[in-house]
């Protein structure tokens, strides 16, 4: 099992004011799906991403990942977890600035203390999302269909054991989003664990499972039937 969940909850305090955000997740996902994490604005399915992915802390309840319980890790354990087994891939792609592509790739590996052959895996990793021609163009020099698949090649670089997209086609327009969507369901394939946070419809259909967020409870959670393909539009029985 790579998570699991049990009667999750996260609130937020501030002086006496107690928001209540999640309430009392459970749900499993298991190596190599695609699960879309869908929900419209305030229904809290970023800071379900974020909990999933390290970046915050559940206020109580249990998440296991790998089968290591992250309420007993520590603040230093959490970074390194994150950045050796967790890939992001974000809306607004937060990519360096006045920085190369491939900078950009590398940087995880430096990260993580990872610096043996770096340079080479950065590339490799870029020519399998199709920019090995965009290798020292600075990011303010290419499109934004471009930005988003650096940062899945950035993603990928340290071969985590999951990617999370978080509405990574919000800031595209149909064909680039297209093209992400193409390259998320083809890592799926190949056996990467994808987990996609989306607020559309048609975007979350192409993952194989959604659960949908509403008010911070789970209101369904359910496998699809027919997957949406991202190439042409279909549908995949």
């Amino acid at each position: 099992m790579l998570i699991h969940l049990k009667n999750l909850t996260k609130e937020y305090q501030t002086d006496d004011l107690v928001t209540p955000v999640l309430h009392d997740l459970s749900f499993d996902i298991e190596e190599g799906e695609f699960v879309s994490i869908m929900g419209p604005s305030g229904s809290g399915k970023s800071t379900l991403m974020h909990i999933l992915g390290l970046l915050e802390r559940p206020s109580s309840g249990s998440y296991k990942l790998n089968g290591h319980e992250v309420g007993s890790l520590d603040d230093d354990q959490l970074a390194a977890y994150r950045n050796k087994k967790i890939g992001f891939v974000f809306q607004a792609f937060n990519l360096l600035p006045r920085t190369t592509v491939l900078e950009n790739v590398e940087l995880p590996l430096f990260y993580s203390h990872d610096h043996h052959n770096a340079r080479a895996r950065a590339q490799k990793v870029l020519e399998s999302v199709g920019l090995g021609h965009r290798l020292d163009y600075y990011t303010n020099q290419i499109s934004g269909g471009e930005k988003q698949r650096v940062a899945i090649a950035r993603a990928l670089v340290n071969d985590p054991a999951v990617i999370f997209a978080d509405e990574p086609t919000g800031n595209l327009d149909s064909k680039s989003g297209t093209q992400i969507m193409e390259i998320l369901q083809q890592l799926n394939d190949d056996g990467r664990t994808v987990i996609l946070v989306t607020h559309e419809t048609d975007t979350a259909e192409h993952a194989k499972r959604i659960i949908q967020l509403k008010d911070g409870h789970i209101v369904s959670d359910q496998a699809i039937k027919h997957r949406r393909r991202a190439k042409d539009g279909e549908l995949l029985k």
